[in-house]
């Protein structure tokens, strides 16, 4: 459904652009018996869990349902409100961490969801497929290698194909290993951080376009370590600044087309990224402890800023940057 009503959309837009947590406030506060709400309470920051983590890992790229504590995706509680009603979304890396969380709110907000990941996260993309067509959204996933670029530029004409139509982009999904210094960063790891975190992009969106339509919607995945890089991820955190880059350009390339791309920057987030490589052990066990939060944060609590993102009524918001760091300092937006 890539047509909206402009009025709807201007009278919307004011209201919605008073500040992300307003408009993203009632994922967590409204619970429905038609989303799998039951009248259960949301959570609050309290109850979800803090640091120290136990000691794990998982050979790369990891599953979230062997991750100790299980990662809160938004299955049970995010609520949603009909907001991206008859929407279709395309979502890398949807079948755990920020991307499942994505997808599980688009669908309680009434969207079709398909999903690509890699072939060994299938369990993982089975759970969300459980999920999804539980709120009777039609739901296709797409296992591959996002390095392949035949395999990535197919996935948007497969969504159509699927879903009946393309209005969401979420290019989310990314490769994150914890090198001790320059020396020990191969051109292997590098070539596959920059494949699978630029290029894939860079594939993906370009097959995309003609797909998108007036009211559209790209959604990148940054990080706030394009900012401020941590000694040991120096190739992931190129590949994060260099995302913000293209956000911004797309934005002023796009936006007479009427297609809005902006970025999210989260901060230190439980996904399997981390439990794989992506940290020291005792990073992992002290994740998130330093933010001013003192915690990992959940995929959940990142789902309401894509929803917001993907909503038409943010129609002027474009080539901005949105974060989502536990009170760490963000790229500026």
């Amino acid at each position: 459904m890539s047509d909206f009503d402009p009025t709807r959309r201007a009278l919307m837009a004011g209201a919605a652009m008073a500040g992300a947590a307003a408009a993203t406030a009632p994922a967590f506060a409204q619970s429905s018996s038609s989303n799998g709400g039951g009248g259960a309470t949301a959570p609050q920051a309290k109850d979800f869990p803090e640091p120290p983590y136990p000691k794990q890992h998982q050979p790369w790229p990891g599953l979230a349902q062997k991750m100790d504590p299980r990662p809160d995706h938004g299955e049970e509680t995010y609520h949603g409100t009909g907001r991206l009603k008859g929407r279709k979304a395309l979502i890398t890396g949807g079948d755990s961490g920020i991307g499942r969380a994505a997808a599980i709110a688009f669908a309680k907000e009434g969207a079709d969801v398909a999903i690509a990941h890699l072939p060994q996260e299938e369990p993982d993309a089975k759970d969300v497929r459980k999920v999804v067509e539980a709120q009777g959204r039609t739901f296709a996933n797409f296992p591959g290698d996002l390095r392949d670029k035949d395999y990535t530029t197919s996935l948007p004409e497969k969504a159509v194909q699927q879903l009946g139509g393309l209005d969401i982009l979420v290019n989310n999904a990314g490769y994150q290993q914890w090198v001790s210094g320059l020396e020990d960063l191969s051109d292997e790891q590098f070539d596959q951080t920059m494949k699978t975190n630029l290029y894939a992009m860079f594939w993906l969106t370009k097959a995309a376009l003609p797909h998108l339509k007036s009211g559209a919607s790209i959604i990148n995945t940054s990080s706030e370590v394009a900012a401020s890089p941590p000694i040991g991820l120096i190739d992931y955190s190129m590949t994060k600044a260099g995302i913000l880059m293209f956000t911004k350009t797309m934005a002023k390339q796009l936006g007479s087309r009427g297609i809005r791309v902006n970025a999210v920057t989260p901060g230190p987030i439980w996904t399997p990224l981390q439990v794989c490589g992506g940290q020291t052990m005792d990073n992992l066990v002290h994740f998130g402890a330093k933010t001013p939060i003192g915690r990992a944060g959940q995929p959940v609590e990142l789902a309401p800023l894509y929803v917001a993102l993907a909503d038409p009524a943010f129609s002027y918001s474009t080539g901005q940057v949105f974060g989502a760091t536990g009170g760490d300092p963000q790229p500026a937006g």
